[in-house]
Formats: structure tokens, C-alpha cells, sequence
């Protein structure tokens, strides 16, 4: 019953070629499987008339004898459409690839779709004892157990994160994995002020969201770090899924290493307490000449009914998920990821044009892993452009109106709260809540804390509501309230500096406030928490590194910025209501928000004026109908994020603006406050 409701109401899209009438493999061993004698090689080509395996040295052409293949063999035809080989005496850092043929004469050479290392660059693939890629301690890792109510997502890019040279570490580890392995980094490592994974650990978030880490194609990884011909990117380009990224290893040149320093990566953030979420790209690729459409043209991406690749990417290629191979293929790495990576959670971008069913035998593979229920999984549920679909496969997909048809556990990012937060994200000037249009705005808030529930925009369950005003794409939080409120910002503007910006930080206070306090799990982009600029930049996806990464000292003179972070964090992990309780929101005629949650109160006021909340409006029905009358003297401000000591992380402490007066709280201008109340 559910697919019949699901085929009424499918994806519109553009008319779509129908999937190619080819056999599917059902067996679990595609790629390079090697043992104590040899290696397996199989690979699924069903409209090849012959496979050539070619064996290599080393990992490039580039390398010392790496030009020539030292051996060839022919594969042979096997079942579901697969080509085997098995080769005695070949084993682990064995560099290879295929020359694939095909009845009208084309040949193409492919590395290994199903590849799990590779050489630099990932033009060639490797066999790999993954054995002997897990770091020491590896067998004892686990992943780190937050409750719902405790998840806080920090999203960050390998390079970003410490590629700064003031971070403290050490130069050969800066902007790479190992850069994560170091505990106890400070600015310039002068002791006072922490970085990078120390820094993490003092802001109190619980997982770690990392741009994507598979083998993506935009970035010579055989160049030197520091030389500029090779680039910056966030790696939303993949060339080989299932092996990690090897610009950020120490040695990209050898296979087995970025397979262990990734390891050691997680291991480390583990060790610290934080969850690492991948970010994975299955629904487009690095470029419509992939491994996938070498070894099986035609098969891997949509194509509309005239024969042209379909973009609802905007990259040029989208995925065909929904054929047999391409799905068993997505939810086969995923799980990969999360058994031999230890990973513990997946945001799926442009989750819009990957099929629901798709999603959702990911999900069912992930909980079949041991602890697999804990392992998180979120996405965009939108598209760049609408794509192609056979109209004959009555094909849901996971955009907003596919997210009914999803499990519960998959949770998607709600765009309607942050454009009603910080304004539309298409259009930098227009204003939002926070920035210019609060009268317009505030109904959205009152419904944004409650994640939306019982309006048109609730699509899903609280637990897979993703709040937030940034990410990684558009402009920054900070850079968007620049150009609301100012129009031509300054540099001054963009540098946080001086009391000319304090209107700026307060807008950006009461932002995290609306965020941290609303229902659903609350996610941030890394630097969010100290105003992080990229200087009015709404996509430096290859914009040079030193715009992109994160600038340590400038954390360290808005520490009183990250503090009210960090003091949010405490809040919020210390009422497991603020996770999903409901929200009673106090009836108002202006542009105050003020709701109840979990025994607390909390009023945002982003006006320039002091409001007052009377007292016998947040009394609250008791059984049989009673009121309970709650003394106004019972309130108390824990936390105010205005006046002295603002954003000093001290929870438990308001302002001496935030205080009761009479029968009414005192709400200062350009506030958010949490009030407690004492039973006496």
C-alpha cells in the first residue's frame, strides 16, 4: 500500500531514459579480495566482451617503474554479469587497473570502481590487506555514546580545521589528518588559548561533521602542500568512494597511508568523546567519464529521454540510484565506511535526488552493524535543478516531499528556519528575524523553536528536524549579517572589530540562542561560534585556503562570542526537554518570542528596547484544569546573553538587566534569556 500511495505521488520530474536491460551481481565479493596465497579480482562489466587485468608497481605512471604493467591477465565471463580472475603470489600494495572492451570495438581503461586504496591521484587502484592499515589500539576503538538530547554537530573541512599556522600544529600534520591526533593544541602554542581538537573538547559540541574524505578528483595530490598549482577544494567532486582523500595523508604516493591516518583521525576525535559524521556525495560524481560509465556505459547516470545527462546536481552528472547496481553499490560503501571506518554518521548531500529507497536500505544496512541504531544519518532534502527519471519507475525521491516516505531515523536539514533567522538565502540583502524584519519574522521563530510541528513546513519528527542558520555553502552567518545590516560591509564589519559591531554580535547571539533552545538537533558551521568570515564569499568551494580556513586568533579575541556557545551547549545538554519536549509559546503581540520548555523560559527579544513578560502568563495547567500559580519571585534568570559578562560561558548567571520586576520579567534589548523557576 505504501509504494501505491508513493507511485501517485512521484518525484515530478524530466522524462528519463529507461535503466538498461543488463543481469545484476548478488554476491559480496566485487573488487580486490586478497588472502594468504593470492588475490580475487571480479568486477560486474554485463556488456563487455573481454576484461584485461593489468598489475603495477606503483601507484602512477610518474613513478619509477610504474609505466609498464609487470603482468596482464584475461578475466573470464562469471555469473550476474561479473568478469573473475584470481592471481596467485599477488597481495597487499600491488598497484592495478583494467582495459575493458567492448563489441563495437571501444576500449576503454578504467581503475576499480569497487577499489578500497589507491595510488596518488586515484587513476590506479590497490589491493589492500586492511588488516594492516589499523592503527594500534584500533580493535578497542567504540564509538562514542551521546544521547539525542546531547547532539551538537560542528561541521568542518580537514583543511580548515587546522590548516591556519596559528593553530599550534605541527607544520607537517597542518590541514591533514593528523593534524586531528594532537590533543592538546593551543594559538601558537603558547598554552593559553585551545585549537583544533583541544578546542572542540572546551565548546562542549558532541560530533564532528567532516566535508567529504573519500578520493575526490579536483586536487593534484602529487604536488606539494604548499605549492599553488594544487589547489583548494571542499571535495564535493568523488572519484573513488571507498577510498579516503589522499591530499590530506602524509604520503599520498603509498595506499595503505591515508587508509591508516584516516583511521587515526577518528580514533583521536573518539578518544575526545566527539562522533564523526561523514559528508558523502552519491548523487553526482567528479565528471560523467568515471570508472563506473568506463566499465558499464550507460548504466551509472540518468540520462533524459533524448539521450543528454540529466543535472539536478548542477555538476553536470546525477547518479541513477535507483538501478539495482547503483543502489546495492551506495549501500554497500556506507556501510563499508561505517564497519572498517568506525564512522558514526552520514550527511547526504543533495539528498533530494537519491531515491528514497535508496535511503532507506541504507538504513536498514547500517542497523545491522553492531550498534548500528546509533549511527546518524541526515541530509539535503532539496536538488540544485530537477533531474530525469523513467516515468515508468514511479521513483520517490528524498526531497521535502519524499521525507514522509523516509525512516524515522533519517533527518534533514530545515532551511525554513534559517531563512526565517537570518533571511533568504538566495538573496544576501534580504533580511530576516535577526536582521531588519523581526515583526515580519516572528511567528516563523515561535514555530522554528518547535520545530515546526502542527504547520504546513512539519515533514518530519522532531529527532530528524536539523536546526541551523549556516553550513558550509552560502554565505556565513556572520558575512549574511554583514549584508543585511550594513549593505557595503567594511572591513571592519567583516573583522568583528570594535563596538561599531555590536549590533553584529548581538544579532549573532541571539541566533545560536533561537537555534540551541529550538527543537530538533542543533548543527553549526565550525567558526560560526566566532563570527568566522570568508569576506562576503557564498561558495569558495576552490577559493585559495587561506580564505577558507579557520582563524584561530581571531577565536581567541572572540572568545566571549564562543563562550555564549559553549554556555548554550551546557544549557541545552543539561535539559534533555529542550531535545523534542513541546513548546508552549506565550501569546504576543510584538516581536518577542517567549516559550516554555522543559520547566524553563525562554525569551528571545531582538528589539532595541527592554520587554517585560508578565509572570501569571507562563502559569501552566495542572490537572483537572487548575492553573499552577507560580510566585513571580520563583523566577530566576540562569542566563542572559546581553549586558556585563555576556557570553563569558558562565550558566547560572543572568544580568542584572534580566531580573523580575513585580509580576513581569525583564527582557533587556537584543537578548536571549533562559529563566528557571524555584518551587517553594
Amino acid at each position: 500500500m505504501e509504494r501505491q500511495v508513493a507511485a501517485i505521488n512521484r518525484t515530478p520530474a524530466e522524462e528519463g531514459m529507461p535503466c538498461p536491460d543488463v543481469p545484476t551481481y548478488a554476491g559480496d565479493d566485487l573488487g580486490a579480495r586478497p588472502d594468504a596465497e593470492g588475490t580475487a579480482f571480479r568486477v560486474w562489466a554485463p556488456t563487455a566482451a573481454g576484461v584485461t587485468l593489468r598489475l603495477f608497481a606503483a601507484g602512477s605512471p610518474a613513478e619509477a617503474g610504474g609505466a609498464e604493467p609487470a603482468e596482464t591477465h584475461e578475466l573470464v565471463p562469471s555469473e550476474g554479469g561479473t568478469w573473475l580472475v584470481r592471481c596467485e603470489g599477488v597481495g597487499h600494495g600491488v598497484y592495478y587497473d583494467y582495459v575493458v572492451r567492448f563489441p563495437d570495438g571501444t576500449v576503454n581503461r578504467t581503475a576499480d570502481p569497487w577499489a578500497r586504496a589507491a595510488g596518488v591521484n586515484g587513476r590506479r587502484s590497490m589491493v589492500v590487506d586492511l588488516r594492516r592499515t589499523d592503527p594500534d589500539g584500533w580493535g578497542h576503538d567504540r564509538r562514542p555514546c551521546v544521547p539525542a538530547n546531547e547532539l551538537v554537530i560542528w561541521e568542518t573541512h580537514i583543511g580548515d580545521f587546522s590548516n591556519d599556522p596559528h593553530s599550534g600544529v605541527p607544520a607537517e600534520h597542518r590541514g591533514r589528518y593528523l593534524a586531528f591526533t594532537h590533543a592538546d593544541t593551543t594559538v601558537d602554542g603558547e598554552g593559553e588559548f585551545p585549537t583544533c581538537v583541544n578546542y572542540l573538547h572546551r565548546l562542549g559540541v558532541t560530533a564532528v561533521q567532516l566535508m567529504p574524505f573519500y578520493d575526490y578528483g579536483s586536487i593534484d595530490e602529487s604536488l606539494p602542500a604548499d605549492d599553488p598549482a594544487r589547489g583548494f577544494n571542499w571535495g564535493y567532486d568523488p572519484l573513488n568512494y571507498n577510498v579516503p582523500e589522499g591530499s590530506y595523508s602524509t604520503d599520498p604516493f603509498h595506499g595503505e597511508v591515508r587508509i591508516r591516518e584516516c583511521k587515526r583521525m577518528i580514533q583521536s576525535l573518539h578518544a575526545a568523546g566527539v562522533k564523526v559524521i561523514m559528508d558523502v556525495v552519491y548523487n553526482h560524481m567528479f565528471s560523467a567519464d568515471n570508472w563506473f560509465e568506463r566499465m558499464v556505459p550507460g548504466y551509472a547516470l540518468r540520462r533524459r529521454a533524448d539521450g543528454t545527462l540529466a543535472d539536478g546536481s548542477g555538476c553536470g552528472n546525477d547518479v541513477a540510484t535507483e538501478r539495482a547496481m547503483m543502489r546495492r553499490y551506495i549501500v554497500e560503501s556506507v556501510a563499508y565506511w561505517a564497519r572498517e571506518y568506525h564512522v558514526d554518521g552520514f550527511r547526504f548531500d543533495l539528498m533530494g535526488l537519491i531515491d528514497v529507497d535508496t535511503m532507506n536500505a541504507v538504513r536498514a544496512a547500517l542497523d545491522e552493524l553492531p550498534d548500528g541504531a546509533s549511527i546518524l544519518m541526515h541530509g539535503e532534502p532539496w536538488s540544485a535543478r530537477s533531474t530525469a527519471l523513467d516515468p515508468a519507475a514511479d521513483v520517490v525521491l528524498a526531497d521535502k516531499r519524499g521525507l514522509p516516505y523516509l525512516d524515522p531515523c533519517i533527518g534533514a536539514f530545515c532551511d525554513s528556519t534559517r531563512d526565517a533567522v537570518r533571511g533568504h538565502v538566495f538573496y544576501q540583502k534580504v533580511p530576516g528575524y535577526l536582521s531588519g524584519a523581526a515583526d515580519d519574522f516572528a511567528v516563523d521563530i515561535r514555530h522554528a523553536e518547535d520545530a515546526w510541528r502542527g504547520t504546513p513546513h512539519e515533514t518530519a519528527g522532531v529527532g530528524q528536524v536539523i536546526q541551523y542558520v549556516s553550513a558550509h555553502d552560502d554565505l556565513t552567518l556572520w558575512d549574511k549579517l554583514c549584508a543585511t545590516m550594513r549593505g557595503m560591509p567594511s572591513d571592519a564589519d567583516y573583522a568583528a572589530d570594535g563596538p561599531a559591531c555590536d549590533d553584529l554580535m548581538a544579532a549573532n547571539r541571539l541566533a545560536a540562542g533561537i537555534v540551541f533552545s529550538a527543537a530538533g538537533v542543533p548543527f553549526l558551521l565550525g567558526g560560526e561560534e566566532f563570527a568566522r568570515t570568508k569576506r562576503g564569499d557564498a561558495d569558495s568551494y576552490s577559493s585559495p585556503a587561506s580564505l577558507n580556513r579557520l582563524d584561530w586568533r581571531r577565536a581567541r579575541r572572540l572568545r566571549s562570542l564562543a563562550g555564549h556557545y559553549a554556555s548554550l551547549i551546557r544549557l541545552r545538554r543539561g535539559n534533555p526537554a529542550w531535545f523534542g519536549g513541546p513548546r508552549t509559546v506565550v501569546p504576543r503581540n510584538d516581536a518577542v518570542v517567549v516559550f516554555l520548555v522543559g520547566g524553563d523560559c525562554v525569551a528571545v527579544n531582538p528589539t532595541d528596547e527592554a520587554r517585560m513578560q508578565l509572570t501569571v502568563e507562563l502559569e501552566t495547567p495542572e490537572p483537572y484544569g487548575e492553573l499552577e500559580r507560580i510566585d513571580p519571585g520563583a523566577w530566576t534568570c540562569v542566563y542572559c546573553s546581553a549586558g556585563a559578562g555576556a557570553g563569558n560561558g558562565q550558566v547560572g548567571k543572568g544580568s542584572d538587566e534580566a531580573r523580575v520586576r513585580g509580576r513581569a520579567l525583564v527582557l533587556p534589548p537584543h537578548s536571549f534569556t533562559v529563566w528557571r523557576r524555584t518551587r517553594r
